[in-house]
């Protein structure tokens, strides 16, 4: 019995030391394996680690930005591209804008407003008003990316018909004291800011890539809708190609700026009066109404009540 229980108690030991070694050459293979596949990854090339490297938008927004410029491009004209390039250059060409851009926009905002619509309209009751709620926030959704360049471009209109006359302004002054046309021009771009400075500074780099000054200046007048600027603009190609004294011709186009500044703004002051007349009416006039005529209709209410 004893030499049983002897050998009992060794296959015991046996199997417990076969057990262990066992778990650990597989422990020890797991993390064999594991610290060679981290060493294939980091050693791999950059072309096999590019994939995933790739953010959330490289792997997501992209293409679904794709599709929808595809989607935008089926069910858009074919002068598209060219009209809303047209109005990324009236809008100053925004930052990150492209024309694909734009179409993409225009079906992403599609979706959204559609999806939008049918949300609120749980809210109705009426069967028609959730049928016109869908339907504008759809065509909303679709000319969005229009509405901001329309309000960009109008902005960037005001502010350079506004800087306009102070523009030429010193630009006549830099030209009378002896600085040749494309010197004053560099100098109004550099001391001046907003779109105008930004046009300017446009024209100086296009005439020192090679293009002719009346081409720059041209190519200046079509980026904007300022009816200002695209006659200061032929004044000065027409003063070029005849030979006409630059800086009497600016002189003439400095007082007639400062001409039409003063009348736009006699303009709108006249416009004041028209303009108030409806605050007057619906704002001013009942709660004057309600401070002169409350006390007596009080008054006359009481004695009635008596």
């Amino acid at each position: 019995m004893a030499i049983l229980f002897v050998l009992g108690v060794g296959l015991v030991f046996l199997a417990i030391i076969l057990v262990g070694s066992a778990l650990s050459t597989s422990t020890e293979s797991g993390v064999t394996r594991s610290l060679a596949v981290l060493e294939a990854m980091t050693n791999a090339p950059k072309e096999l680690n590019k994939e995933l490297d790739k953010s959330f938008g490289e792997r997501v927004l992209a293409p679904l930005q794709a599709r929808a410029v595809g989607v935008g491009r089926r069910i858009s004209g074919a002068d598209t591209a060219e009209r809303i390039r047209r109005k990324l250059d009236l809008a100053g060409n925004p930052a990150g804008w492209t024309v694909d851009r734009v179409l993409s926009g225009k079906v992403i905002g599609a979706i959204a407003g559609l999806v939008g619509g049918l949300v609120f309209q749980l809210m109705l009751t009426a069967p028609a008003w959730k049928i016109v709620v869908v339907v504008v926030a759809l065509v909303v959704g679709f000319f969005a990316p229009n509405l901001y360049l329309y309000q960009k471009a109008h902005e960037r209109a005001e502010r350079l018909q506004r800087d306009l006359p102070d523009a030429i302004d010193l630009l006549t002054i830099s030209v009378e004291s002896g600085l040749g046309f494309d010197a004053a021009l560099q100098q109004v771009a550099r001391n001046t800011e907003g779109p105008l400075a930004e046009e300017l500074s446009r024209v100086m780099r296009e005439m020192q890539i090679g293009q002719g000054r009346a081409d720059a200046l041209r190519a200046m007048g079509e980026r904007t809708s300022v009816g200002d600027l695209r006659t200061f603009v032929g004044a000065m190609v027409q003063a070029d190609s005849f030979g006409i004294p630059v800086a009497q011709v600016l002189r003439v186009q400095s007082a007639e700026m400062r001409v039409k500044r003063r009348q736009r703004a006699e303009e709108k002051a006249q416009q004041v009066p028209v303009k108030i007349t409806i605050p007057l009416i619906f704002c001013i006039l009942p709660t004057l109404f309600i401070a002169v005529m409350g006390p007596a209709v009080l008054s006359i209410m009481d004695s009635f009540s008596k």
